[in-house]
């Protein structure tokens, strides 16, 4: 694709490249030497250069809201935990925040993610979108697919995706969705406790894709969603067994306000360098 007009922003405590592989979002297409996203139904260009960002013009708004320039991160930084692996995390995975995302894509998204690994969920959301999305102007993608495409299918369908047992979760909620059993736009007033609720009422969604969708959708900056990696983390550093729940209540009293910011700097560094905290 051709780059478009841009224009230069400034941006501290930023790290392009870290945010969009830090397993958040799964389908940002390399261009050149920066990126094209998606952001919903708006494309937009970017690419970085230390503290400046090269971004398309009329964009500017748009990429800052969704990349969340305005988290405080240096205050973030200095609430960081300071055990040595906490340190090492925050050392390589700094300038990583924290995306502002579609919530009913955000949904869909993670419902596919249990078991897979992020090379796996960008595969399946690509042929998703190939599939059942929308064309965008502009676009080298379509957009997400909508409730209502997804409902229109059937299990079989999705499982032609490579979603395996997931194909009934997201199906059951995008059927839940489309006929507004569930409006994920409403209950973004309500408390954290009770966004989660609602969320664990639809089908293929336990509490781990829950604080997923709080994290990332609802800017729940608390939530930590405990898989794989986070609980191996969190079981080294608590020095004792417990149960997913026991961990996520464990890092809620080791993180304060800001766990998912520290949850997701400790899975980013834990999954590119191979390490865990010393036991």
């Amino acid at each position: 694709m051709a780059i478009p007009p841009c224009c230069k922003v400034r941006a501290r405590e930023f790290d392009l490249k870290r945010t969009l592989e830090s397993g958040q979002v799964f389908h940002a297409m390399p261009v050149g030497k920066g990126w094209q996203v998606l952001a919903d139904r708006t494309p937009f260009y970017i690419e970085q250069d230390g503290e400046w960002l090269l971004v398309e013009e009329g964009r500017e708004e748009l990429i800052a809201r969704y990349f969340s320039f305005d988290h405080p991160l240096e205050v973030i930084y200095e609430e960081f935990p300071k055990d040595s692996f906490s340190t090492a995390a925050l050392h390589s995975c700094r300038g990583l925040r924290i995306i502002r995302q579609p919530r009913w894509e955000c949904v869909g998204t993670f419902i596919t993610s249990p078991m897979k690994q992020v090379s796996h969920i960008r595969q399946i959301s690509l042929t998703l979108r190939e599939r059942y999305g929308k064309k965008v102007p502009g676009s080298l993608i379509n957009a997400y697919p909508t409730p209502d495409a997804l409902a229109a299918l059937k299990e079989e369908d999705l499982r032609d995706c490579k979603l395996g047992f997931r194909a009934k979760g997201l199906l059951g909620t995008a059927r839940a969705v489309a006929e507004e059993t569930i409006d994920l736009e409403a209950i973004a007033s309500l408390p954290t406790p009770e966004v989660r609720k609602a969320l664990c009422t639809l089908p293929g969604v336990g509490r781990k894709v829950a604080n997923c969708i709080l994290l990332f959708a609802y800017e729940r900056l608390d939530a930590v969603p405990v898989d794989v990696w986070i609980g191996r983390i969190l079981l080294a550093m608590r020095k004792r067994k417990g149960s997913n729940l026991t961990l996520e209540k464990y890092s809620a009293r080791k993180f304060g306000i800001y766990a998912g910011y520290v949850q997701q700097y400790l899975f980013h560094h834990a999954r590119i360098t191979k390490t865990l905290p010393a036991a």
